[in-house]
């Protein structure tokens, strides 16, 4: 919580006006009782109009005054929590884009969503609350002891009596309150997870007839959080009564250990009318700080799940040779030299004892069966995750000396899922490259063989594009994809197996097109097909996550028996089709 507290720090200004303008508003309530007993005293009991009227007028100016004050703090106070809250969520919003594959992985896209919306809009809601609350409420409360010690020590000690006994029930009740609200949070992350694959999973559900299923997580993760909900709502509207209770019992026994004073001649009928509004506002006070320790467990909570995101280590070279150092714009050479990579929680390694280099200005291919650690070598190389041993090495560079920003603006990135934007084809295309002309763009759509079909869309780099690219084939995804990574004109091109929506002759063409118009690049792609990888100029033969080969097509056809075995089940499949 208190680190958040650091980031008012650009609100001082507005936090400062805030408490001014709660002072104000203090100490024009703790005036009023005064002025009220003057004028009951020396104006009703002594029949004196001008000591009333003069009385009330002060007494108007009083309250108008703090009318005013109380305005200003709320106009104030919401102003600053609304951009602290705006600041808030984009921070969070940028932390969560940054983050590492296994970082993402650890949070889950769910409970990201919920940090950055949900959580952070209870920090909002109690910073509007506190900032009025908090400070208004203690020094009410002490300034109403203070103006009630003066006018009958006596009959205050009714107040020193009963006040402590709230605050031991407030500060009970929320620490109660902490632990329910830690686990709402919880249920509301579940919820977002369940809503979140039901809508992006809607079509496999109808395939597979599962709506009744799927409407049974959903409803069960809704009565979970329903569930704990009702118990955390029970637990604090206790807070509300209880408070009213000991407000309407003290007011009774001030009015009978008041009525006694008065009868005894120690007490004015003005000066017991005071006592109890001071006794009001002592309690309401009490009263305000319940209503602050209702909100402040579950903005705990949520300010706790704020951090844990923002308090990841930036991502920065562990020298500073990786910003600024240049990659060749004909491409780069990439070496693996005895890399071996374990997934967080895997119990074998993904990659073990890896090391070839890919050429500068070549193509290099790999090929391997389903899980053999192709697709992670890529993201080691985009720094995805980083290798648990062994080097990934840059032109000569450690992969860990580059920032994530300035090496992969080096690199162009295209994956076999194809993930496409809501908007125009010119708005997706642009992610390379945010300043690319029409004719770049049209450049890129020639080569990734993806022009025809969007110039027939209608509208052509003006086409829309819904969501996720729904209107699309899967083959129009990945050459759209492939041009979008083309329009960057990268150094080094990553296709993450991208051809394997496009039929044979769309492959070879495309395949064909890259070697034509980005001569120079270095490209390392992975493919299933032998037909993809035949012409590469060197091919890393993958199987369980070591190297089983690596050579041209011709090389690998007579030596290796994985490549051997691969072409073979190819190329029966292709007699059998």
């Amino acid at each position: 919580m208190l680190s958040l507290v650091a980031r008012l720090k650009p609100y001082t200004g507005a936090v400062l006006l805030t408490l001014v303008f709660v002072l104000v508003q203090v100490l024009a309530e703790l005036g009023l009782p005064t002025l009220m007993a003057g004028i009951i005293d020396r104006g009703v009991m002594g029949k004196n109009q001008t000591a009333i009227f003069t009385g009330g007028l002060w007494m108007a100016a009083v309250a108008l005054t703090g009318a005013a004050a109380s305005i200003a703090a709320a106009w104030v106070s919401a102003r600053l929590a609304a951009g602290y809250g705006r600041d808030l969520r984009s921070a969070v919003f940028r932390k969560a884009t940054n983050l590492t594959v296994d970082e993402f992985s650890r949070f889950g896209a769910a409970t990201l969503i919920t940090r950055t919306t949900n959580d952070v809009t209870q920090v909002q809601s109690f910073l509007v609350m506190s900032l009025r609350m908090l400070a208004s409420a203690p020094l009410m409360a002490v300034g109403g002891v203070v103006m009630a010690l003066t006018l009958d020590s006596g009959l205050a000690i009714v107040l020193l009596l009963t006040v402590p006994v709230l605050i031991l029930v407030i500060v009970f009740l929320a620490r109660r309150g902490v632990k329910y609200f830690r686990i709402v949070q919880e249920k509301i992350d579940r919820l977002n997870l369940v809503l979140r694959e039901t809508l992006t999973g809607v079509r496999v559900i109808r395939a597979f007839d599962r709506q009744d299923f799927d409407s049974q997580r959903f409803e069960n993760a809704n009565l979970d959080l329903a569930s704990i909900s009702l118990k955390t709502q029970k637990l604090m509207a206790a807070v509300m009564p209880g408070m009213m209770f000991a407000m309407s019992l003290t007011s009774v026994l001030l009015v009978w250990f008041g009525g006694l004073r008065i009868e005894a001649g120690t007490l004015k009928v003005g000066g017991l009318m005071a006592f109890l509004q001071y006794a009001a506002q002592i309690l309401f006070s009490l009263m305000m700080l319940s209503m602050l320790f209702v909100l402040l467990p579950r903005a705990a909570v949520s300010a706790g799940r704020i951090n844990d995101v923002l308090s990841l280590p930036e991502d920065t070279p562990s020298s500073g040779q990786g910003s600024g150092r240049s990659v060749s714009p004909l491409g780069a050479e990439i070496e693996f030299r005895d890399v071996s990579f374990r997934y967080a929680g895997a119990e074998q390694s993904a990659l073990t004892g890896i090391s070839f280099i890919v050429p500068a200005g070549k193509t290099t291919a790999l090929i391997g069966g389903t899980g053999s650690g192709k697709t992670t070598l890529l993201q080691l190389v985009a720094r995805f995750h980083d290798a648990t041993s062994g080097q990934v090495l840059v032109d000569g560079l450690d992969v860990k000396l580059w920032s994530r920003t300035a090496l992969r603006h080096r690199l162009g990135l295209s994956s076999q899922k194809a993930r496409l934007f809501t908007g125009t084809v010119a708005e997706n295309l642009r992610w390379g490259d945010s300043g690319a002309a029409d004719e770049i763009l049209r450049s890129a759509l020639d080569t990734a063989q993806a022009r025809d079909f969007v110039e027939a869309m209608g509208g052509g780099l003006q086409a829309r594009i819904d969501q996720a690219g729904v209107n699309l084939s899967g083959g129009q995804k990945q050459r759209l994809s492939i041009a979008r990574t083309l329009v960057r004109r990268p150094a080094v091109l990553l296709l993450d197996d991208s051809f394997s929506a496009l039929d044979t002759r769309t492959d070879a063409a495309l395949r064909n097109s890259l070697k034509q118009r980005t001569p120079g690049s270095t490209v390392l792609l992975v493919a299933q097909r032998v037909a993809t990888v035949r012409e590469a100029d060197q091919i890393v033969v993958v199987d369980e996550g070591r190297v089983a080969g690596i050579g041209t097509h011709g090389e690998l056809s007579a030596a290796c028996p994985v490549y051997q075995e691969i072409v073979a089940s190819q190329e029966g499949r292709e007699e059998r089709t």
